[in-house]
Order: structure tokens, then sequence, then C-alpha cells
């Protein structure tokens, strides 16, 4: 078996990317999204490019079934066993309001206080059972919430991070009494120090276990009912990927799952087209996704919100979001203002030019009206044709009129806008973080990325930007190469100079133990095994810590360091984040991070690149007017698969393909690279290098 197929699954569509390992070819697929179950469109994107699921070897899935479900409120009904006096930690959070001023807050739990039981029991934070727990009252409390029609339940006991024992006793009673397997664990989801936190990250874990366990359960079986005997892994937030059992057992890891698969692609087609800072921006059909990869390496996160109070603390890359999708809906305020989003027209009813029922102008409408994207190809394959004059009528009525503008000069306006919420998303990941985005390079992707990537250069001031061989489907091509990764978390919560280093080799141990057994279970051959050690550290005193890295590398090699090396290295991370050491300070050690990664084979990406039967002449197909600056020019139009390497195009020149449609604005260039990529940068920038 030597086919691999990569499925991501977006808001709008689903794409899929099949790579034949022998044959050296890749395949693509972009079908609608199916709603409310996804794992119709996951089984058609499939089926449009592999009749023998025989034949293929492994099947990787970027799924947004948890996101969802978090976002729009619908995971499962959820019941909290907690210690007596702390039932309100997920409502209080962190005192925090949606709004900054004002004295009223909206925030909604995602398990009420009638389903949130107290049971006697108390653990000190040093680690001390100062209560034993009362496993009646637990067996009871688990009874009262299965009456009450919960579908999985949550483990939250105070300071079960500095000793699980009452919370380990509690849940092995529930487990003997509950109908289903799905019973979360704060000890198990998070064994950290800060309460919220682990008691968040904990009951979204059980709110989404039901859901997100069922719907890979599902399709799982549909793969082998029809032939599938391979290995079905799952993209994780942080980047790499992990068993379905995994995933459904821990489905709070899936919460960024699409949008860290194309970071992971883009950052491997990047480095191997020699560009190591790279800044990318996935545009959907629901939200732009913006991530920065420095000197090869993504940004690691350690927590994140999904939502107002939804936090989830767990590994996952930096990605920031915005709802500037190409279905994003453009609307004017009381103000007389232009907004675009955050409300999106999704897959259905999806975009006015679709004709299924939305009358409501979005940024793809605005391009179909100013020629950008061809009526007569649109892709997806959900349509024979777009509806121009609808798309042009909509903007007309809900943007031109209130604006005083006409239809041409409302849809450029909706994509001014669009784009300077784009950009700013860019500045928010780069200018606000340190980085210059000049050094960087700008990799557009997802079905609308390459549309925008000339306003992104000139908004932003980067000097080139990538696009990719199959943009429209980068995400699905990241769960192709994405590396298999298992992270652990340990509180320590100690002065380095009272650190027990016999005790730290003894987690350290068990956490690359396990680690590698989790590697083991899944079946997957990997080139190499490597390990991260890390610290979360600080002053005594300090709120805010630093990541403090000691080993990145061969997992075989991987040892506890040394007091005296943890020392060199915090003083070299925290002059790194902040300039000066605080001299006198007392270092202390929150938190131990260890990762244990199996390297998946990453394909050689020039087998992507146009054969020598590419021609340039021959791939061009016509021209069409498209709307510049407030005037038609005639614009050339290319079938861009077929463009041969080394080809240079001027801009204005539209490079269409089955996945994604690419603008060369009239004042830049495209020169095509031995990968494949298009290398987009303004013509006087282009010539002078």
């Amino acid at each position: 078996m030597s086919t691999l197929i990569g499925v991501d699954v977006g808001g709008t569509f689903t794409d899929v990317f099949v790579l034949d390992e022998v044959a050296g070819t890749a395949r693509v697929a972009k079908v609608p999204t199916s709603r409310p179950d996804q794992s119709g469109g996951f089984l058609d994107g499939i089926g449009r490019q592999v009749r023998d699921l025989g034949g293929v070897a492994t099947v990787v899935h970027g799924t947004t079934a948890g996101t969802n479900a978090l976002l729009e409120r619908k995971g499962a009904k959820v019941g909290v066993i907690t210690t007596e006096g702390f039932r309100d930690v997920l409502e209080m959070r962190r005192r925090d309001r949606r709004a900054t001023w004002g004295l009223r807050g909206d925030f909604d739990p995602p398990v009420p206080r009638d389903l949130r039981l107290e049971v006697p029991e108390r653990t000190l934070a040093d680690g001390i059972l100062h209560t034993p727990v009362d496993l009646e009252a637990v067996r009871a409390a688990a009874a009262t919430l299965k009456e009450a029609g919960c579908r999985s339940i949550a483990v939250l006991f105070i300071n079960a991070y500095a000793n699980p024992g009452n919370e380990a006793a509690a849940v092995a009673a529930v487990r003997d009494v509950w109908p289903n397997g799905h019973v979360a664990a704060s000890h198990e989801v998070l064994p950290e120090l800060r309460e919220f936190e682990r008691f968040s990250t904990t009951a979204l874990n059980a709110y989404l276990q039901p859901e997100v366990a069922g719907y890979l359960t599902r399709l799982d079986g549909a793969l082998r009912s029809q032939g599938f005997g391979g290995e079905f892994l799952i993209v994780q937030s942080n980047g790499g990927v992990m068993s379905v059992e995994t995933a459904s057992a821990r489905p709070i890891r899936t919460a960024l799952s699409g949008p860290a698969a194309g970071v992971i692609a883009a950052g491997h087609i990047a480095s191997s087209a020699g560009f190591e800072n790279v800044i990318t921006g996935d545009m959907g059909g629901t939200s732009f996704d913006v991530s920065l990869i420095a000197n090869g390496q993504t940004a690691l996160s350690a927590q994140t919100s999904i939502d107002f109070g939804m936090v989830i603390r767990a590994p996952m890359i930096e990605i920031a979001t915005i709802g500037a999708g190409g279905g994003s809906i453009a609307w004017v305020d009381k103000g007389g203002l232009l907004n675009i989003g955050p409300e999106s027209a999704g897959s259905t009813p999806g975009p006015v030019a679709y004709g299924q029922g939305n009358t409501r102008p979005t940024v793809t409408d605005a391009n179909v009206v100013l020629g950008r994207i061809d009526p007569d190809n649109p892709i997806g394959g959900k349509l024979d044709r777009l509806d121009v004059e609808a798309a042009r009528e909509a903007i007309a009525t809900h943007v031109g009129t209130p604006l005083g503008l006409d239809p041409l000069a409302a849809a450029e306006a909706i994509l001014k806008v669009a784009n300077s919420r784009m950009a700013g998303a860019i500045r928010l990941v780069s200018i606000e973080r340190g980085h210059d985005p000049k050094k960087f390079a700008f990799m557009p992707f997802g079905g609308g990325g390459a549309l925008h990537a000339g306003a992104m250069l000139a908004e932003v001031g980067i000097g080139r930007a990538i696009v990719p061989r199959y943009p429209g489907v980068t995400s699905a091509l990241g769960c192709v190469i994405a590396d298999m990764r298992q992270d652990f978390v340990q509180t320590l919560n100690t002065a380095l100079s009272a650190l027990d280093e016999a005790a730290l080799t003894e987690t350290i141990s068990a956490h690359l133990t396990e680690g590698a057994g989790l590697l083991d279970s899944a079946g997957v051959k990997f080139e190499a095994r490597e390990a991260i050690i890390s610290f979360d550290m600080a002053y005594a005193g300090q709120t805010h810590t630093v990541d403090v890295t000691v080993w990145a590398g061969p997992a075989a090699d991987a040892r506890a360091p040394k007091t005296c090396e943890i020392a060199a290295a915090f003083e070299a991370a925290y002059l790194a984040a902040f300039g000066r050491l605080l001299q006198g300070g007392t270092p202390r050690i929150l938190n131990l991070r260890t990762a244990v990664i199996g390297k998946r084979p990453k394909f050689d990406l020039s087998t992507l690149a146009p054969g020598e039967e590419a021609d340039l002449a021959e791939s061009r197909k016509g021209s069409r007017p498209v709307y510049f600056d407030g005037a038609w020019h005639d614009t050339a139009l290319y079938t861009r698969l077929t463009l041969p390497v080394g080809a240079v195009i001027n801009g204005p020149a539209i490079l269409e393909q089955p996945d994604t449609t690419i603008l060369v604005e009239p004042h830049l260039r495209a020169e095509i690279d031995r990968f494949g990529n298009i290398i987009l940068a303004p013509r006087e920038t282009a010539d002078g290098a």
C-alpha cells in the first residue's frame, strides 16, 4: 500500500489530497462540507479520487467537528463532580468580562450550575490528602447526573495536579457506574497548576467527547466497510497527529486541528523553497487564519480561548483567526461604516452568487462582480455557474446604496475592508510580536487566499508571496506530512534551587515511556523519534513565564537535565525575552513539559512540479476584463497547473486551477519555481533581485 490521503474539513469546503508515493503523483478534490454530519462530505471527497480504499496505507484527518461544537454550543450535556465549595470555578473564570466596560456579563458556562455537584474531599496545594474522598457521595452524584440525562462527566478536584489520589479514586468509582466511557478526569487531561484553566479544559473535553468520538467512530467504520485496512489518524492542534482512540479520549486536542495542518504544510513548502521565515494566511469560506513561522519553527502557545470564557490549556500552534473568509458577509452599520463578518454564509446557503437563497453580499460576491473569479468555473464542483447579476444586485442594495457607491465601487470597497482586516491580523502575529514582516514571505492558501496575496504585500510591506502548488487543499496536504506527537505536562512549582533531580528524572522517564507507547500503538512507521523537554519558568513573584527548552533532539538520547543546565537555559531564554536578567531574583519552575515526536517521511515536493510537457503558450487560454483601481483591464488567463518551471508572467493576469484562483495584480509578476510554487513579487523588486 503506497497511497496516503489527507482530508481537511472546513466550514464551507472539504479538501482532499491524495499522494501516491510510488508513482510520485498527487490528486486533489474539493467538495462542499456536509452538515450537520461532516462525514458525508469527507467520504464524498475521497470517493472523487480513490475508488479502491484497499490500497490506501493511511488516512489523516484535520477536523473542525470539535471547533464547531464549541463555537455553536452544540456539545454534549455534561455533568461535573467537584470538591465541596468549588462548583462555581467554571462560572467565575478569571473574573473577566466580554465587554471591558460595564457592570453586567452574559457568560453561560458549558455546564449549568445544577449539573455541577459537590462531594466531600480535599487535597492541599502541597499534595497532602487533607480529607479522603467520600466514594458513596461520588456514586450518588454520578447516579443523579445520569438520571438528569448527562452523556459525559468530568471529575474536577481542587489541587488534583499535586496529588491525584482522591480524584483517581473518584474516577474509578464513577466508571463503575457510568453507562459509557465518556469520563474525563482533570489529572489525566491537564495535571497542571491553575484551577480554572484545568477545570475549563477538562470540562470542555467532556463536552466534546460524545460528539467527536461518535463522529470519528462513524468515519472509521465507514472507511473499514469500504475496504480500508490502514491507519486512520487525526491532526492535533499542536500540528502533530494521533490515533482515533487518543482523539476520542482527548478531543480537546483537536480544537484547531485543520488550521494547524495548514501551518505544518506551509512550513514544509516554504523551507523546501528556501524560505525559513514565512507568514501563513489560510482564507477559507468562513475565516482567515494567520500564523508565523520564524527560522523554520512554528510558534506554539500553551493556551487559547475558542470563545469568551471557553479556555483551553493545551499545546497548540499559535493562530490568529478573524471572520474574513470568502463567505463573510459585508454589511453597513448604523453609523454608515462598512464591515466584513464575522457572520458567514458558509457552505449553505453560501454567497449570493451560489443562488441558494442568500441575499446578503459576501467577499466572494465582490470578487465575482469584479471579474476575478470565473463564473463559469466555480471551485468545489457545487454549481455549474455563478450568478453574477444576483451578486451585483446584492452588493448594490446592501452596500452601494447605503454608501452612495455604484456596484463596482462598492465591490472594491468590500475587498479593501476585507484586505485591511486581513492585514491587521498579519500585523498582530508579526509587528506586535517584534517581527519585521519585510523579513518574511507571505504564503496564502485556502480557497480564497491567492486572490488577496497582492493586497497583503501592498498593505503590510511584505516583499514576496509564495503560492503553493495546490493552495486550496494545503491543509489537506499538511495532514499527509504531519508528524505524530504526544505532549505531557506536570506541575512542579518549586524553586530551581530546591529541585528534586531524582524525581525529575523519574517523571521525564515516565513521559518518554508513555509517549513511545502511544506512538507504537498507532502502527505507523517513523523515520526518527525525537523528544523536546522544556520548562515554564519565572522569577519568584512573577506571574508570566518563559519557555525554557533544555532538550530537542533524538528521543533515545533524551535525559533529565541537571539544575545547572536548567539555570543556564533559563537565563538565556529570559534575556532573549526581556533584554535583561533580574539580579538577585530566585528562578522558579512552574511546569515541566515533555513532547515525544514520531517523524513521518516527508515526500519530495518536486514530484508536484509541472512535467516536461508543460508549456507557457499552451497554458494561455485567452483573456477577460477584470476591474482594478476603478477601471477594467484586459487580463491574461492561464491554466496554472500546466505552467512550466521558470515561466514568468507579468500582471495583470489570472491563473486558474480546480481548487483556487490566483490573482496577479497589474504591479506584480509571477514566477514558477522548481517545485511548481508561484513566487509573487512587485515587478521592480523581482526585476532587481
